[in-house]
């Protein structure tokens, strides 16, 4: 043995005289492996002794698990997919922004293909932000379409929730078909029926099963997220960046103390303002 090594400690060796990795950085390798690499990974590491090394590999196995139990949730998803849209390709559309007081209506269109499964597809809504970011790029980078419409506050005001909703999502669907090769085989829409396409499909919570309306809420949400921060640094003082133009109690003070910004839907924020005619000028 080399002197000042003992049996066992980081950066000892085998038995064989092999140097044998750090505890550290196994740890480090179990933590950021792929669910490809981890099984190979927990049975290469499986024999060694150590107790930090142990308790690593049972993290490991438990999020290895984990995957496994998205990666049949997920294929659940993109199987409904397929059974709503027969044999032709699904388009999933959904929106955020409905209930917000400021800012666009986002309605995003997305078909994905088959392969790859994007582990990790869910609601949007069930997603921290930072998951919300990291699936947004995925989706973007294996979606065979991607169509986006932000309609602005003031044609919300002019013809009402129902009717920009169904000009957003008209948009929005046109977008995404001038990317693709032909008509979708159905328009998977989120929630009640919407009569924006002659091939509309509604499936309550559809966001949370089916794979490309799931795909559709993320990528709207981010987007519009992104916009509304953005938008805080020109319209300082109503909270935008972190309520993103719903009603938070920061925000409604704001409004009360300000008045309306011109991204403000004056039709929703009667109930904040003391008169109608009150605007503040940027």
């Amino acid at each position: 043995m080399e002197p000042g090594r003992l049996p066992g400690r980081p950066g000892s060796s085998h038995g064989d005289g092999l140097a044998r990795p750090s505890v550290g950085a196994i740890e480090h390798e179990l933590r950021d492996a792929d669910p490809e690499a981890l099984a190979s990974l927990l049975e290469r590491h499986a024999t060694d002794p150590r107790k930090g090394v142990q308790t690593a590999l049972r993290r490991a196995r438990r999020r290895l698990a984990r995957l496994e139990e998205d990666r049949a949730r997920v294929a659940t998803l993109y199987e409904r997919a397929r059974e709503l849209a027969g044999p032709g390709l699904a388009l999933g559309v959904d929106e955020v922004g409905r209930g917000s007081v400021a800012g666009p209506l986002t309605v995003c269109a997305v078909a994905l293909p088959e392969e790859p499964h994007i582990l990790g597809l869910n609601d949007s809504k069930q997603l921290t932000p930072k998951a919300r970011e990291r699936l947004a790029t995925q989706i973007r980078e294996v979606a065979l379409c991607v169509g986006l419409c932000h309609l602005p506050p003031e044609r919300i005001d002019e013809v009402g929730m129902g009717r920009a909703i169904r000009e957003a999502m008209a948009m929005a669907i046109d977008d995404a078909i001038e990317g693709m090769d032909g008509e979708p085989g159905a328009v998977l829409i989120d929630g009640n029926p919407v009569h924006v396409h002659p091939r509309e499909v509604c499936v309550v919570r559809g966001d949370a099963t089916v794979a490309p309306i799931a795909a559709a809420s993320i990528v709207a949400k981010v987007a519009r997220d992104a916009l509304m921060v953005g938008l805080d640094g020109r319209y300082p003082g109503y909270d935008l960046a972190r309520s993103k133009g719903y009603a938070s109690p920061a925000h409604i003070a704001a409004i009360r103390a300000r008045g309306l910004s011109p991204i403000h839907r004056r039709s929703f924020c009667r109930n904040f303002v003391a008169d109608e005619g009150q605007h503040t000028l940027f």
